[in-house]
């Protein structure tokens, strides 16, 4: 048997967590059996262990192939690594904030290039579905093939113990650091869908208004204030297409379902890679090029690209009084901008 050469994302990550462990809490959610390797899914953990404080999570890995989006969450703790022996700024905000971090969510697909898990599964149309949703064509999630895109299991995930492992182990973290929060935020960090860099929010899997729509409308006027000259496209992710088994849909309603009166906010980045392409057609020629900057100056330009937002994001959670709506007025109020802004919400 051929063995697999050394994921270079992993391997920097785990080089970066001998960095920070100092100041980290760090754990092995599972391992993956890739061939004759056993790979693990790390969580991170910086700041507060005080279970009710604002906490925000960042994901990547999601889709193998989509390498460029644990690339640029590895680039943000690499960032914070260097500040926290030295800023205080940095380290009073985690004293009343908890961070978490899950770069490589699947990295046997990442080994072997696929954007699947090794079992074949789409990770992101795997979780349990919600009511009242229904996913696109073969790209919403299909139950046909593992051959074909967008598989979701050969029965779909009725419950979470029939989903695949790798998204029973990003389930349990964020119940365990994000929704017991009284204000929570997730990024989860992909590639792949159109020209610009868009910033979607829930739900995936239906036009139906998110109920935190008034909060979505908040941390989208602190962008356009803090970042006027940001590239992000805000939009609802069913407003380009719609998902069935949409891991951030699960999470959302598991937390409406257990405290409606706590904030959860999950955001997708979708990296625009056809941006990418359209500079460097030939990239399409390798696997990866579909769906990450290939050119060395391209690859460090989006990876200083989303820092800014990250920590925005970061001062977001700290100061959520910005943009948590504080009363049924100034909600109201929101909700009407948001129809307004998009009116398929």
């Amino acid at each position: 048997m051929v063995g697999l050469s050394p994921l270079p994302e992993l391997v920097e990550l785990e080089t970066l967590l001998e960095r920070i462990e100092p100041y980290a809490r760090t754990r092995v959610l599972t391992r993956v059996a890739v061939r004759d390797r056993s790979l693990p899914v790390y969580a991170i953990t910086l700041g507060t262990t005080e279970p009710s404080a604002p906490s925000l999570a960042f994901v990547g890995g999601v889709h193998g192939l989509e390498r460029i989006g644990t690339q640029v969450v590895l680039a943000y703790l690499r960032t914070l690594s260097g500040r926290l022996s030295w800023d205080r700024v940095l380290t009073d905000t985690l004293s009343r904030v908890r961070l978490l971090f899950v770069p490589l969510v699947n990295p046997g697909g990442m080994l072997l290039g696929s954007r699947s898990n090794p079992r074949g599964v789409d990770l992101m149309r795997n979780a349990p579905r919600g009511e009242g949703g229904r996913g696109s064509f073969l790209l919403g999630g299909q139950r046909i093939s593992p051959r074909l895109p967008w598989f979701a299991g050969a029965s779909g995930a009725g419950d979470v113990a029939r989903c695949e492992p790798e998204n029973r182990a990003l389930f349990e973290v964020i119940e365990r650091e994000l929704l017991c929060s009284d204000v929570s935020l997730a990024i989860d960090c992909h590639s792949g869908f159109g020209m610009l860099d868009r910033l979607w929010f829930p739900y995936a899997r239906t036009r139906k208004p998110f109920p935190h729509l008034a909060e979505v409308v908040g941390l989208k006027r602190l962008l356009d204030a803090t970042l006027p000259h940001h590239v992000y496209r805000v939009e609802p992710q069913a407003n380009a297409y719609t998902i069935e088994g949409d891991a951030w849909d699960y999470l959302y309603d598991l937390q409406r379902a257990r405290a409606p009166s706590r904030v959860f906010v999950p955001l997708t980045l979708e990296m625009g890679s056809w941006a990418w392409v359209r500079k460097n057609p030939w990239q399409l020629w390798s696997l990866d090029g579909g769906f990450n900057p290939v050119l060395p100056h391209r690859v460090k330009r989006t990876l200083r690209r989303h820092l800014p937002l990250f920590d925005l994001l970061l001062h977001a959670i700290a100061s959520h009084e910005a943009w948590v709506a504080s009363s049924d007025l100034v909600r109201s109020q929101r909700e009407h901008e948001a129809f307004s802004t998009w009116p398929r919400t």
